[in-house]
């Protein structure tokens, strides 16, 4: 008996061969099986909101109003945001924008510049 590898997805161990696909059977989750042999290490890539890559340091435009919670003021459109740095969290970037303080964005309320 063969061991399959384990569903990324979920965890199962209940995977099993269906022609060059290794399919789980409680997320029906599918992945080659030539990459369950080879893992690979990849980092997350961060993209705004028109599919640009993004990367620390680097200045961006907000293309939405964005209503602060707490303190009721807005981020209006067109606001320049410079030396972003990512995050792995809810809000991709943190950053400094003038005016309001240190914050928090999600990655597809911004463009880059």
């Amino acid at each position: 008996m063969s061991t399959l590898p384990p569903c990324p997805a979920c965890g199962s161990e209940y995977t099993y061969e269906d022609s060059q696909l290794l399919v789980c059977p409680e997320c029906a989750h599918e992945w080659p099986a030539q990459a369950a042999a080879a893992p690979e290490e990849t980092d997350k890539v961060y993209r705004d909101a028109v599919g640009n890559v993004l990367q620390d340091g680097d200045t961006v435009t907000v293309i939405k109003d964005l209503k602060l919670k707490g303190s009721g003021g807005v981020v209006k459109i067109g606001t320049r945001v410079k030396n972003i740095r990512l995050v792995d969290s809810d809000h991709d970037i943190d950053c400094k924008i003038d005016g309001f303080g240190p914050m928090s964005l999600k990655s597809e309320f911004v463009k880059k510049v």
